[in-house]
């Protein structure tokens, strides 16, 4: 038997954007732990950011 892969949930309508509280397009999972969901419009706008931190980035 192998153990199971922990997989996040896909994001639904009821996930909301950390900055703004619109609908969360993106789940960024951040190295240590912990994630971050951003709209489309913050999740380009911190994109830069985001990959400098080498955070993984999962679209919803």
């Amino acid at each position: 038997m192998q153990p199971g892969t922990l997989t996040r949930p896909e994001l639904t309508l009821a996930d909301r954007c950390d900055r703004c509280g619109a609908a969360a397009k993106v789940r960024a999972v951040l190295p240590r732990g912990g994630e971050l969901l951003f709209c489309g419009h913050h999740a380009r706008a911190h994109a830069d950011k985001l990959r400098e931190l080498e955070v993984d980035v999962q679209q919803g």
